[in-house]
């Protein structure tokens, strides 16, 4: 099954384990060989005004500052998809329930795989910036 559709499924976990209140962290890893950007983490904030995540992109040269952003769920789905296949192969959600992996062969399909879960509650991000 082609990346784009698995990561459609994959999404909609995402959603589920927010709607659900599991949502811990999601990551975006295994970069494609070594580009400045090092990971992409998205983490929860709740604030008034509903379900929000930190977005940080974390970069390996120390010279580059990390960025963070405050976006909705739906905003982070349309910031990370450009990322899939040109700078990362996998993407690691971590719920409170089980932890949900996407990953991307080199023939460009996609899968999901489910394993036990990492965190045991869920962390909000410091979103005092």
């Amino acid at each position: 099954m082609e990346y784009q559709d698995v990561f459609v499924l994959f999404w909609e976990q995402v959603k589920e384990s927010v709607q659900e209140g599991r949502f811990a962290k999601l990551t975006m890893a295994k970069t494609i060989g070594k580009p400045d950007l090092k990971n992409i983490f998205v983490r929860p904030i709740f604030s008034g005004d509903g379900f929000k995540v930190l977005v940080k992109f974390r970069y390996r040269s120390k010279e580059t500052e990390d960025v963070e952003t405050k976006l909705t769920l739906e905003e982070t789905y349309e910031l990370l998809k450009p990322y899939l296949k040109k700078s990362f192969f996998s993407v690691l959600l971590f719920t409170t329930t089980k932890d949900v992996t996407f990953k991307i062969n080199k023939k460009g399909a996609g899968s999901i795989t489910e394993s036990l879960p990492t965190f045991q509650n869920v962390t909000q991000a410091d979103s005092n910036e």
